[in-house]
C-alpha cells in the first residue's frame, strides 16, 4: 500500500442499511487515524446521511442510494469521481458496480473483497462473512487493514444529543427523570421475529414490576405491518413506531436505560449512543448469528436459541431487569 503522505483523498463505499453502516465506525476511525492528512469521502445511502454527519472522521458525503442504478447515473458518478483526484477507494460492502465505477474513475488503489468483478481491484481479500466466525466490526477492520489502516479504538461512538428527542418525549407525556425502556419488536426477516405477543407480555411484566415508561420504536414500514398492535396499552406506553427520524431514534435510545430488541438495526444504534441492549437472536442461521451481528461492546446481553419460541418472556424479563434495579 502507498505511503501515508501520498494518500490525499480516500473514497469509502458503504451504502447499505443503517445498522450495517454503524458497524463500520471503527473502520472509518482506522482510516482517519492512519491517514490523518487525507480527506475521507464516504458514499452512502441518503437515508443514513444524518448519522454519518455525526462522525468527525468524515470530510465529505456522496449520496448513492442502495439498489439498481441507470447507466446514465453510473456514468455521471464516474465523471464526478474522476474530478476528485481520489488516490484510494475502499469497498466495505462487496459490489460489482462499485468495483467497475472505481476502476473506470481511474482511482489507482482499489481495495475490496474477492468477489463481484474483483479482478478490477488492486488489493483484495477473501469474503468469509457468510461463515459468521467473527463480528462484522472485525471483518470491516480486517478489510481496511489491507489498505494500511489500523486503530486501537474499536468502539462504536456516535455523537447524538438526547435533547434532539426532547419535544417528542414531551408530546408522549414523558418527563425529565422518568425511567425509560425502549422496545423494538420488529425485524425485517420473519425467521428472526420473536412473537409480538411476547413483547406485549414483556411490557406488561415490566410495568407491573418497575416504575418505568415504555417507548415502542420502529420504522415507518414496520409500523404499517401491525398498525395499532402496541396502542392502547396505557399511559405509560408510548408507541412511536414510524414517528421518528434516525437522529430522533438515536436520541430516544440514548435517553433510555435499556433497549429490548429483535435482531435489527436499532441494536447497533443503541450501542453507538451508549445504551445497553438485550438482543433476541436466532443462533442457528449461518452468517446471521449473534457472533457476527450481535451488539458490539460491553454491558449488552444476547439471548440466542435455534427456536425463538423457546425464548420465554420471563427469560427476557430477567435479563432486562438487571438494568432497572
Amino acid at each position: 500500500m502507498a505511503e501515508q503522505t501520498q494518500i490525499r483523498n480516500i473514497l469509502v463505499f458503504r451504502n447499505d442499511r443503517f445498522g450495517e453502516f454503524l458497524l463500520n465506525i471503527p473502520a472509518f476511525r482506522a482510516l482517519k487515524e492512519s491517514f490523518p492528512s487525507a480527506r475521507l469521502i464516504l458514499v452512502l445511502d441518503p437515508y443514513v446521511k444524518p448519522l454519518a454527519e455525526r462522525l468527525n472522521y468524515i470530510d465529505e458525503i456522496i449520496e448513492w442510494r442502495s439498489g439498481r442504478h441507470r447507466l446514465t447515473e453510473k456514468i455521471k458518478i464516474i465523471r464526478f469521481l474522476r474530478a476528485k483526484n481520489i488516490d484510494m477507494a475502499v469497498m466495505l460492502n462487496p459490489s460489482r458496480d462499485f468495483n467497475i465505477i472505481t476502476y473506470l474513475a481511474g482511482i489507482p488503489l482499489r481495495v475490496g473483497y474477492d468477489r463481484k468483478f474483483s479482478f478490477l481491484l488492486t488489493s483484495r481479500m477473501g469474503d468469509e462473512k457468510y461463515l459468521g466466525l467473527k463480528h462484522e466490526v472485525e471483518y470491516n477492520l480486517e478489510l481496511v487493514a489491507l489498505a494500511g489502516a489500523h486503530t486501537q479504538d474499536k468502539s462504536l461512538s456516535l455523537n447524538i444529543d438526547k435533547e434532539i428527542a426532547g419535544s417528542l418525549l414531551k408530546k408522549s407525556g414523558i418527563k425529565e427523570g422518568d425511567m425509560l425502556v425502549a422496545i423494538h419488536p420488529w425485524t425485517s426477516v420473519p425467521l428472526k421475529q420473536w412473537p409480538l405477543e411476547n413483547f406485549i407480555s414483556l411490557i406488561d411484566k415490566l410495568l407491573k414490576r418497575f416504575p418505568v415508561k415504555i417507548i415502542v420504536v420502529g420504522g415507518r414500514e414496520e409500523a404499517v405491518k401491525s398498525p395499532g398492535f402496541f396502542n392502547g396499552l396505557g399511559v405509560n406506553v408510548a408507541n412511536l413506531s414510524g414517528k421518528t427520524t434516525l437522529l430522533e431514534l438515536g436520541a430516544l435510545l440514548k435517553a433510555c436505560r435499556v433497549l429490548v430488541s429483535a435482531d435489527s438495526g436499532p441494536v447497533h444504534l443503541a450501542a453507538s449512543v451508549g445504551t445497553p441492549a438485550v438482543a433476541i437472536f436466532r443462533n442457528d442461521i449461518p452468517g446471521k448469528n449473534p457472533e457476527r451481528w450481535g451488539p458490539w461492546g460491553e454491558r449488552h446481553v444476547v439471548i440466542g436459541k435455534s427456536s425463538l419460541r423457546d425464548i420465554t418472556v420471563d427469560e427476557v424479563f430477567q435479563c432486562t431487569k438487571k438494568f432497572l434495579s
